[in-house]
């Protein structure tokens, strides 16, 4: 078995049944113009795609100007130790990559959103360790 994420499990594993429901549930109508005809008619509730859309927009509008900051240099970091990670396999010893992140490292922006900042957080221990362990 292989770890594929973190958090609970959206799908049932594979070769898992589905579980058996019967009896009252979601049923479509069979006569599908006639319920969206009276759904528009009836109400004046947005539908629930539209919503959703407008929820997922409002979302990405709440991220104030110091998350998108730690956020880019948290990508930056990222970028920087793959970059070094992808030299050490090559045998290159980057020097450069070393001396941005440091510069990376000691200027990282406090993030407003606890989640982001406790990424931002460990992306920096990380650098921490590889700044350390080069050291000589």
């Amino acid at each position: 078995m292989a770890i594929e994420g973190v958090g609970w499990r959206s799908t049932p594993p594979l070769g898992s049944r589905p579980a058996n429901r019967s009896g009252a549930g979601f049923a479509v109508p069979a006569d599908r113009t006639a319920g969206t005809a009276t759904a528009t008619a009836g109400t004046t509730e947005p539908e629930p795609a539209s919503l959703g859309a407008a929820l997922t927009l409002q979302e990405m509008g709440a991220e104030t100007v110091a998350d998108r900051e730690a956020r880019k240099h948290g990508h930056n970091m990222l970028a920087l130790l793959a970059a070094l990670q992808r030299g050490l396999l090559d045998g290159v010893d980057n020097i450069a990559a070393l001396q941005q992140l440091a510069k990376l490292a000691g200027a990282a922006p406090l993030a407003t959103d606890r989640r982001l900042a406790a990424t931002l957080s460990a992306i920096v221990i990380r650098v921490r360790v590889e700044l350390a362990r080069r050291q000589n």
